[in-house]
């Protein structure tokens, strides 16, 4: 049985379109996964153990199986034979724990097959040939989804060099003095994990964060509001895409309490720029855009393709335009998809991406 598919890259967003295709009746036989890691959960997983999170932000349906049913909270519920599960995901109050992902990941990656696809393997070329596209010289593939994660950590140009600077989400332990430069999710988990250690807490920010549940708002995980962000013009688009990029974290006691207690013993307090303190954590997320990741910096330019400032333009199914006809299929997924998924770097944006990509597959068989 021939290779028809190929999914470039081995993170979450990969694991969850390898699994949408197998539910679509894609054969192991017929994929070929190309990764660094032949478990999907590596880099997530290292980057939640450095922040010590403990739940995702994601809600019940934030899973990585290809049916919407059942949710996260229903295993939750069946499993432990706990009904709360149920009753807070109709609040949209239930928030997985990353033990449980984690084990649910596992889970997917066995039932599907994933092992039997994968390659080990840096991809660093996929272009346009006869019959698809070829992938560092092999295939053609006629359907390639192309999902790298991010391009890496990001750090302020000004604290180059500087001996006290660790990121985020990299293994670190906590001094005696901090200042946590960033005020989104990452940044709001390490104020509490520093201020637990004993720390005192400086948060280093240019601006308020933004106080929201998930990533962004709810009405662009809709089909109402996607079709309103797909109809936007290009100027449009970008500019509520940099709007969404700014940090935010969830508004609930458990994120402030914490945080006002500190302030009142006078160990967490706000600054605008970095002090003495004798450790800097930068929580500043990673580095943005196609031109960052060599993968598609190359893509782009080999193949003269459509861009607006940042971001690759993509149809609203995910595909690459220029490249994507009756007969083969590009498709971008995690981050690389926020063109035509503002929240692709989610679950349910690799979600997005993979459903549409497994319709094009079945469209040519």
């Amino acid at each position: 049985m021939p290779e028809r598919c190929a999914i470039v890259g081995s993170g979450l967003a990969a694991l969850a379109a390898y699994a949408t295709l197998r539910h679509g009746g894609v054969e192991p036989a017929e994929i070929a996964v190309f990764g660094t890691d032949a478990d999907p959960t590596t880099e997530w997983r290292a980057r939640a153990a450095a922040i010590r999170q403990q739940r995702m932000r994601s809600e019940s349906d934030g899973h990585l199986a290809a049916p919407s049913f059942p949710g996260l909270a229903v295993r939750a519920a069946i499993r432990r034979r706990d009904p709360r599960p149920l009753f807070a995901t109709v609040a949209n109050r239930y928030n997985p724990t990353v033990a449980d992902f984690l084990a649910h990941a596992d889970e997917v990656r066995g039932r599907s097959g994933w092992d039997a696809s994968f390659r080990t393997r840096r991809v660093a070329r996929v272009e346009a040939v006869d019959g698809g596209f070829a992938i560092d010289g092999d295939g053609p593939f006629a359907h390639v989804l192309v999902a790298p994660g991010h391009p890496g950590l990001a750090f302020p140009q000004q604290l180059a060099g500087d001996p006290r600077v660790v990121h985020a989400y990299e293994h670190h332990e906590y001094a005696g003095t901090v200042a946590v430069v960033g005020a989104g999710m990452a940044a709001a988990t390490e104020w509490r994990n520093a201020l637990a250690a004993g720390a005192e807490v400086v948060s280093i920010r240019r601006r308020e964060p933004l106080r929201r549940p998930l990533n962004v708002p709810r009405p662009l995980f809709t089909k109402r509001g996607l079709a309103s962000f797909h109809a936007s013009s290009d100027i449009e688009r970008a500019g509520l895409l940099r709007e969404l990029s700014a940090p935010s974290y969830p508004a609930s006691r458990e994120w402030d309490a914490p945080l006002e207690a500190a302030a009142k013993e006078g160990r967490f307090r706000i600054e605008a720029s970095v002090n003495g303190a004798e450790q800097v954590i930068c929580a500043t997320g990673f580095r943005r855009g196609f031109a960052a990741d060599p993968l598609l910096d190359g893509l782009v330019r080999r193949h003269d393709l459509r861009v607006h400032e940042h971001w690759i333009v993509l149809a609203p199914d995910s595909t690459v335009p220029q490249l994507t006809d009756d007969t083969r299929t590009l498709s971008l997924a995690g981050v690389a998809g926020q063109w035509a998924f503002p929240a692709a770097d989610t679950i349910a944006g690799a979600k997005y991406a993979s459903r549409a990509f497994l319709r094009r597959v079945c469209r040519t068989r």
